[in-house]
């Protein structure tokens, strides 16, 4: 074909900028891979109790049974996440870096539950800003000053308190019955109460929630400081389900 126009392509400059030996592999989280599911809190009367099971998930397999997803940070606080869990890593490091930088300043100031919380809601709100959010959901407790301070942002910088908070499956299963249990209740419920509380979601949760394991652990946040157990098993009975249609020989 001829040319009629006599154009020409123009001269590329080389690029000779330093060249990244994996910058063709890196890319930007396009959706969740490994995930975690349910992160459940609440307010007693002594602090904030928060609780989360042991399982990350790729896709639907339950690939990683011993992960812990419920994070302390410094001396007030502790963060739960549901969601990517290599997401979850990345805000860990931040939050160490910010702790950090924090105490060598040696200014008699301690990062408490209300500053890591107005930081990880502009962290999640500028990632959510330029397109590349952080895929999580995080509930934030702590008790510093004599105050419970529990809050919920997500991967779109949104934000709230409340007496109880849920994640994942959790918002929509265990939150009626946290509010039954707690609103109203906050300033006498005592620590074995919100404990049994909690592990009756995530009884229902385990029951209900494919994605959720029986293992878990429990997050207590009291003026004595952040205290995170050991992984605890759920006690469980699956005797009902021989009287649910379409369950076993129950066809009709």
């Amino acid at each position: 074909m001829v040319d009629a126009y006599g154009s020409h392509s123009l001269y590329q400059r080389p690029n000779n900028y330093p060249k990244e030996a994996f910058a063709d592999s890196v890319q930007r989280t396009q959706q969740p891979i490994v995930t975690g599911t349910s992160v459940l809190a609440l307010k007693y009367k002594d602090g904030i109790m928060m609780a989360a099971d042991n399982l990350a998930s790729y896709g639907s397999l339950a690939r990683f049974k011993d992960i812990q997803r419920l994070h302390p940070v410094g001396q007030y606080t502790v963060i739960g996440a549901s969601g990517d869990m290599s997401d979850f890593q990345y805000i860990q490091q931040l939050l160490e870096e910010v702790s950090i930088e924090e105490s060598t300043q040696q200014d008699g100031h301690e990062l408490g539950p209300v500053e890591i919380h107005e930081y990880m809601s502009q962290v999640m709100y500028g990632r959510r800003s330029k397109f590349d959010p952080l895929w999580n959901s995080l509930i934030i407790g702590g008790f510093k000053d004599g105050k419970r301070f529990l809050s919920y942002v997500d991967l779109l910088g949104t934000t709230y308190t409340a007496s109880t908070l849920a994640t994942g499956f959790g918002a929509y299963l265990a939150q009626p019955l946290l509010r039954k249990a707690v609103e109203g209740y906050e300033d006498v419920l005592t620590a074995e109460q919100a404990q049994k509380i909690l592990e009756d979601c995530m009884r229902v949760l385990f029951y209900r929630d494919a994605r959720s394991l029986d293992k878990y652990q429990i997050a207590t946040i009291t003026a004595d400081g952040v205290y995170i157990s050991d992984s605890l098993k759920l006690q469980t009975s699956w005797d009902f389900a021989e009287g649910i249609r379409g369950y076993g020989a129950q066809t009709q």
